[in-house]
């Protein structure tokens, strides 16, 4: 669907968390056409209020249920301080909301679709994430519970790359979004909302991109493979051209994404390292020697120099094809693993506020029991910087004693600076 982008003011404060939450990011028309508006109206910066001004008038009864929507908008949100992808002004998402009978069935939906963004920030993205519950101060406001996704970007920050939000019944009491239940009886319905952003795109070039550009995972890159032909002469420009586009066809057809690069402006050499910069994760060179040996030359993205160079690779559609996929898949799970061992190594398990201190300064995470206040949450913000980024699913079986208050902890949280 697409709802309106200016939402009445009076929409927002009917939830009352809601408007306290977003007030300081709100931008506000006041003027149209050049005459002053009897109400002021939001930009977007999320949808559930107009949502469920159109569910209250779509959901009358149980058969109605569940409903859900899904739209992909721009979202205005007054950042002072802007990052490219990661806080900017207005960015682009996905926003999801659904109404149930029943809080089970919201809850479902809300664990169901953090799942949804845990599966392609790890297989398509290879960004290893942390799966977990935010804090009742990090929580997104109207929200009975938020879950998120945390990753850890190459500079030891968390980005919260996707949210998933059990709303409860807030709105739909707040909205008066009422249905009629199977034993007639009038009940308010139980909503979610989930939202990924063009953040991910961030979390992608902060997570793999090194000091020679991007670096981008197989499955999501644009161009898979980039062949580069190489010559000096006409006769050879002939030969090489023919056998660049007949691998260039061989691949296509078999579902790689792949260009070739034929352009007579620029050197071989200046091709490969803009190519680099982009990202592309493998790179084929072609020339004279190469077609009268019918092979070429395979570089990776992601092994820098000789070593990520193979030479003599047969030109047979189908040898060629096989090793390519192969190779595809390496450089996918590589990238996926690096960022898993550099996420691990940057993890410190504390057991005292001191420890924490020391975790945060060195521009780490820090992991430990917590059974804390919102008091004691808000001083570590205050102390270091750090908030809690979730409470993960994956618990160790026992969790000590917190390392704040040292009062007996049911679950470990994780703390970091963030974005």
């Amino acid at each position: 669907m697409y709802f309106p982008q200016f939402i009445p003011y009076s929409f927002i404060e009917k939830e009352a968390s809601h408007v306290e939450g977003f007030s300081p990011e709100l931008a506000l028309v006041t003027i149209g056409g050049g005459k002053e508006l009897e109400e002021k109206l939001v930009v977007r910066p999320t949808s559930e209020t107009i949502v469920n001004h159109m569910f209250t008038q779509w959901i009358h009864s149980y058969r109605d249920l569940p409903l859900k929507i899904n739209q992909w908008v721009n979202v205005t949100r007054w950042e002072m301080r802007t990052k490219p992808f990661v806080r900017t002004l207005e960015f682009l998402w996905q926003e999801g909301h659904t109404g149930h009978a029943t809080e089970e069935e919201a809850e479902e939906e809300a664990l169901q679709m953090i799942e949804v963004y845990r599966k392609f920030a790890v297989e398509e993205a290879a960004i290893p994430v942390i799966v977990g519950r935010k804090s009742k101060l990090e929580t997104f406001a109207g929200a009975v519970r938020t879950y998120t996704i945390e990753a850890m970007m190459g500079d030891r920050k968390a980005l919260q790359a996707g949210t998933s939000h059990n709303l409860g019944q807030n709105f739909s009491r707040a909205f008066n979004t009422q249905f009629l239940d199977s034993q007639g009886e009038q009940q308010y319905i139980w909503q979610t909302s989930w939202a990924i952003s063009t953040r991910m795109v961030g979390g992608i070039i902060m997570t793999h991109g090194d000091d020679m550009g991007l670096m981008l995972p197989p499955r999501l890159a644009p161009i898979q493979v980039v062949i580069i032909p190489i010559w000096k002469t006409d006769a050879e420009k002939e030969t090489v051209l023919a056998a660049a586009t007949s691998v260039h066809d061989q691949l296509k057809k078999e579902g790689v994404r792949t260009k070739v690069d034929a352009s007579e402006q620029k050197t071989p050499g200046w091709k490969f390292n803009f190519w680099e910069m982009k990202g592309v994760p493998l790179r084929i060179e072609i020339g004279p020697r190469d077609v009268a040996n019918k092979t070429v030359v395979v570089s990776r993205r992601d092994i820098p120099g000789k070593s990520g160079k193979m030479f003599g690779i047969s030109m047979d559609p189908s040898q060629l094809h096989s090793f390519v996929i192969a190779k595809l898949q390496e450089v996918q799970d590589n990238l996926f693993n690096i960022a898993v061992s550099f996420r691990d190594s940057n993890i410190e398990d504390v057991s005292s506020f001191e420890d924490l201190k020391a975790a945060i300064a060195a521009g780490k995470w820090a992991r430990g029991p917590w059974a804390g206040s919102d008091a004691d949450e808000a001083r570590i913000k205050e102390e270091t910087g750090a908030t809690i980024r979730c409470f993960p699913f994956e618990q160790p079986s026992h969790s000590g004693r917190c390392f704040m208050t040292q009062n007996a902890a049911k679950e470990v949280a994780i703390f970091a600076k963030s974005y």
